[in-house]
């Protein structure tokens, strides 16, 4: 079994949609203004974004994307504009990390965790 697509929940697909482009995302299915899918640029995973007239209540989604050169990609994206709730820091799980959130406050976490984030050195056996 594999992940290959979250979908999330948006009040304004087209305004979601060009912040995800702006992240690097390619669009590759669009039925705006109800749904798009978009495609990550490494990998296979793709993310889907759906026409809502309530977002979800309570701690709501985080999507995770990870780039090896994220303090590269954070200025990147810095320069366009784009919101961070904080600046790439190392984390006590060997994570080093972004946080920001998407126009309908989903969180976003830009990271980096290499091997230790399939095999951490605590990892079961």
């Amino acid at each position: 079994m594999n992940l290959n697509q979250v979908t999330i929940p948006s009040l304004n697909v087209e305004k979601a949609t060009q912040f995800y482009k702006t992240l690097g995302l390619k669009l590759i299915v669009d039925a705006l203004p109800r749904y798009v899918r978009l495609e990550c640029p490494d990998g296979e995973a793709t993310l889907s974004i759906h026409k809502v007239n309530e977002l979800p209540k309570g701690n709501g989604i985080s999507i995770y994307f990870e780039d090896e050169n994220l303090d590269a990609l954070v200025s990147n994206l810095k320069q366009k504009e784009i919101t961070f709730m904080s600046n790439p820091e190392d984390k006590t799980y060997l994570w080093r990390e972004a946080h920001l959130e998407d126009p309908d406050g989903n969180h976003i976490i830009l990271f980096y965790a290499g091997k230790n984030r399939k095999n951490p050195p605590w990892r079961l056996t």
